[in-house]
């Protein structure tokens, strides 16, 4: 038996090649295929076999961009109603890849229809060697079961019932689920990318209770928010993805021709570059989200899915980076790209905008002289853990909604870790009008080492 792990950043997204002699399986593919079709090639392995975990929800799955490449046969929850050719599991199924038994739990919670897959190496032994978990059990967490609001103490509840079958597994079984640390799949996931069954059942705290009532209630407490992106998601999975090859062509666009799509009201343009060039000057209207950041998870978060996406970066490959992100999360409506940047832009004589930024340090001063309005755009759970004194809280998505509880005339600066989701804020709060708006470069971070308590 054969097993190789891949890690995508940003998305924390963990997927898998389990090998067998001649044949191999990829466990909860990405979109982007290429380096499954690499590793079977460099292992002398054919891909046989694709299985899903669960309709994911934070990524779109590369299940029928593998198949499309290799005829590889696809299988999926019988819940799951894939509206594609695959073939059904429920428990007690089994899957055979050369010496290798792949044995099937029913394993709701994180979803209703999750599921996990059982190794068994026939060639070593009878016992369950490896757990894919998908997003049921992650390494010191569990899945989060309110992806779906209203079903989330039903699912719960199924969570605490699937935990309980996980935990039967031997104790040396590899745990390997779909998500390392930074996913919004869980509360707090660790950073290790592995675990056993039996180290999760001493030290993950969340399996150490043995009350339904009180497993609930924890789980279900202090949840990070849900990403906008996550029911879309789901259904573009159950669906099938669109084949990446029938996705339109990036054009390029030269300020002219890109000036005159800035005038439509079914555009969104997103500006990946650093967070200190947008601020510099960028075209009214951008979304400023830095390809540095979370882009992935806040371009899905924020950015409307019907739109026609333009893009603007410092150069080239980011561009191509930028679509890569923005199709793993399911923003495939991406027309075209800013030819030559904002130095093309500004160099045809276009109309920039600019933004106030100032250093941690300069911000404590002049914080320290007069009573300003700061909006801390940091998710709930950081906010808790330290804020300064006065802060509102108003994480950067909520801004869509929250700013008709500011003042439009006021001035406002915005803050978060570092000024990338804070100059997010601002670009979305200059969509809605607002124009006396600072952002704190080096944000929390940079205070923190300045040793600012509050």
């Amino acid at each position: 038996m054969y097993l190789e792990q891949f890690y995508i950043p940003k998305i924390a997204h963990l997927s898998y090649l389990l090998g067998g002699k001649e044949c191999c399986a990829i466990v909860d593919p990405s979109r982007d295929v290429d380096l499954y079709l690499k590793a079977a090639r460099k292992m002398g392995f054919k891909i046989t076999h694709i299985l899903e975990t669960h309709l994911h929800a934070d990524f779109i799955s590369g299940h029928l961009e593998l198949k499309e490449k290799t005829g590889a046969k696809i299988y999926f929850s019988a819940l799951a109603d894939g509206q594609f050719e695959h073939q059904s599991l429920k428990e007690g199924d089994r899957v055979n890849l050369d010496d290798i038994s792949i044995e099937i739990l029913d394993t709701p919670g994180h979803t209703p229809e999750h599921i996990s897959y059982v190794v068994i190496d026939n060639s070593r032994g009878k016992d369950p060697v490896i757990l894919f978990s998908g997003d049921t059990l992650f390494v010191g967490d569990v899945g989060r079961p309110d992806i779906f609001p209203e079903k989330a103490k039903e699912l719960a509840s199924k969570l605490y019932v699937s935990l309980a079958k996980l935990k039967e597994l031997p104790d040396f079984c590899e745990v390997l689920p779909t998500h390392g640390a930074g996913s919004f799949c869980g509360k707090s996931i660790g950073a290790n990318r592995w675990s056993t069954v039996g180290y999760e059942k001493k030290y993950n705290e969340i399996l150490q209770i043995n009350n339904q009532d009180k497993f609930i209630t924890s789980l279900l407490k202090e949840m990070p928010p849900v990403p906008d992106y996550f029911k879309r998601c789901s259904n573009i999975n159950r669906q099938g993805p669109e084949l990446v090859k029938n996705l339109a062509d990036l054009k390029p666009l030269k300020p002219e021709q890109f000036e005159g799509i800035c005038q439509n009201n079914n555009v969104e343009i997103i500006d990946c570059r650093d967070y200190e060039a947008f601020g510099s000057q960028h075209i009214l209207g951008s979304y400023g989200i830095d390809l540095r950041t979370n882009f992935p998870t806040f371009a899905g978060w924020i950015i409307p899915p019907e739109k026609k996406i333009f893009l603007i970066a410092s150069n080239y490959q980011d561009v191509l980076e930028a679509v890569i992100w923005l199709r793993r999360v399911g923003l495939d409506n991406i027309i075209g790209f800013l030819e030559g940047g904002m130095s093309a832009w500004v160099e045809s004589g276009f109309r920039t905008n600019h933004i106030g930024q100032v250093s941690s340090s300069e911000f404590n001063e002049i914080r320290s002289k007069k009573k300003i309005n700061i909006i801390d755009v940091r998710m709930p759970s950081e906010y808790k853990t330290k804020h300064l004194k006065g802060a509102i809280n108003i994480p950067f998505p909520d801004l869509r909604q929250e700013y008709t509880k500011l003042k439009e005339d006021d001035e406002y600066f915005l803050i978060c870790s570092s000024g990338r989701r804070s100059i997010l804020g601002i670009s979305i709060l200059e969509k809605k009008g607002f124009k006396k708006l600072i952002n704190v470069s080096g944000g929390m971070t940079g205070l923190n080492n300045l040793g600012v308590k509050r």
